[in-house]
């Protein structure tokens, strides 16, 4: 009795994986998940509404049952004000310390009256509350902290203030909750079974084939179905823009939030990795795909080896039938409102280079992997039970080295362009910062220009 209830419950979960496959193999969408997020954005409005109508109810009846307590009064006030700055920028900065020498002041006569030099202490008071405002609040270490949502998506993750606000938005969270974790995370964990599997298979048959274009075409359309089954673990949405300008050859380069990036890459176009061997599940993905294409994997004391890792880019790029190397200068994972300094080794090899800029959707599911926090299972675990992944990736014209142009001038100009066409904030700090302390010569520079700065404002 109960193995025929099993059966009839596993049949319909093996024709709906069949059905996956066979959609993923051809490349096709019917629709399912783009209508799936589109439901979610109407329960997440209802959500805000009714939200800020319990909240104005909450603060009505406050203010009622106060009216002749002043002190009370007051308490609502603050209490109102700070909401309205709940997940906003808290610090606005006028001046900003930055990893590069400044332009130095124009120089003054000097006096050769010695006491017409006076030190103003007014003059340091910028720099002061510049200080207190890094501490409280700095550029470097809020770019590896998840997101802070302004609205709510009914995930305590990443809001937790509003789940018991009213009998309507706990029912909400609720029905959400048995949705996520009794549903679609066991779903979502059967698939990503099956797609693991299925890539390990799929590649290591096309790995025996000979090297050629048959092969080429073929791997194209093997890692693109299974990336496509992958995809269909988190409820990936993507929409690619400017598909014109999809790499076909050369360096591929893109900000980098989480390894999700790679996926939602893969997807549409197939690419050469570069990067450090890893044990584990990453392992497991990583010698799959060495099966049937090119990549370009270092053991731990080989990968800083920057000779090395630029002879090997150059080996592979000048081959014009290997795939597009997709690199991440950063070099770590962004919370996605930023991009940070591009290590300038990509962009010394020369020939082109192709920007990629992803834009993920918070409001779904955060992407961002905190590898200083969560372990790749612990990320895995937290992406099978959002909502979804929606992201934008656009796709950017070409760009070349010009003359006389440093790499590091390159890099930024890179960088610049992929900042603006994804809405993420240009920083020109390293994002390696979050795992050590700021170089010697950075803070010697700051020490300078701040003692010049004095100088010029006292004279």
């Amino acid at each position: 009795m109960i193995s025929a209830i099993l059966d009839l419950f596993w049949i319909p979960i093996g024709g709906f994986l069949s059905f996956l496959i066979f959609i993923s193999a051809i490349n096709k969408s019917i629709g399912v998940r783009k209508a799936y997020v589109n439901l979610l954005l109407r329960i997440f409005e209802y959500g805000r509404v009714s939200i800020e109508t319990a909240s104005k109810e909450n603060h009505l009846s406050v203010r009622t049952t106060k009216t002749d307590n002043k002190q009370g009064v007051q308490l609502v006030d603050d209490a109102d004000s700070k909401e309205g700055t709940n997940g906003a920028t808290l610090i606005t900065r006028d001046a900003v310390l930055l990893p590069q020498a400044q332009e130095p002041a124009p120089e003054k006569p000097v006096s050769s009256k010695k006491d017409e030099i006076n030190f103003d202490f007014e003059k340091c008071l910028d720099y002061v509350k510049s200080g207190v405002e890094a501490i409280i609040e700095d550029d470097v270490t809020s770019r590896f902290e998840a997101e802070e949502l302004k609205s709510w998506n009914m995930l305590t993750r990443t809001n937790r203030h509003y789940e018991f606000i009213s009998w309507k938005i706990t029912s909400i969270w609720v029905f959400g909750f048995f949705i996520r974790y009794v549903i679609l995370m066991p779903l979502r964990v059967l698939v990503c079974f099956v797609g693991v599997v299925w890539l390990t298979v799929c590649t290591a048959a096309v790995g025996y084939l000979k090297d050629g274009p048959y092969k080429r075409d073929l791997v194209h359309k093997v890692l693109g179905m299974c990336f496509g089954v992958l995809s269909s673990a988190i409820s990936a949405v993507i929409t690619y823009h400017n598909e014109d300008n999809r790499p076909s050859s050369g360096i591929c380069v893109a900000n980098h939030t989480s390894p999700i990036d790679v996926l939602v890459l893969m997807c549409d176009s197939t690419y050469s990795l570069i990067g450090q061997r890893h044990g584990g599940f990453l392992g497991v993905l990583q010698r799959a795909l060495a099966r049937a294409s090119p990549h370009i994997w270092f053991e731990r004391g080989e990968a800083k080896d920057r000779h090395l890792v630029a002879e090997r880019l150059k080996q592979h790029v000048s081959d014009p039938n290997n795939p597009p190397i997709l690199i991440f200068p950063e070099g770590t994972c962004i919370n996605n409102t930023s991009v940070m300094q591009f290590k300038k080794g990509s962009f010394e090899v020369g020939g082109v280079i192709y920007p990629v800029a992803i834009k993920y959707d918070p409001r779904f599911g955060d992407a961002f992997w905190n590898s200083a926090k969560y372990s790749m299972m612990q990320y895995l675990y937290m992406m099978m039970t959002s909502w979804a992944i929606v992201c934008d990736v656009w796709y950017l014209p070409p760009m070349y080295r010009q003359d006389g142009e440093s790499a590091i001038d390159f890099a930024n100009r890179v960088k610049s362009v992929i900042a603006k066409q994804g809405g993420l904030i240009d920083l020109v700090w390293d994002g390696q910062l979050k795992r050590m302390k700021p170089k010697k010569e950075w803070r010697e520079i700051q020490q300078v220009e701040f003692a010049n700065r004095l100088k010029s404002d006292s004279t």
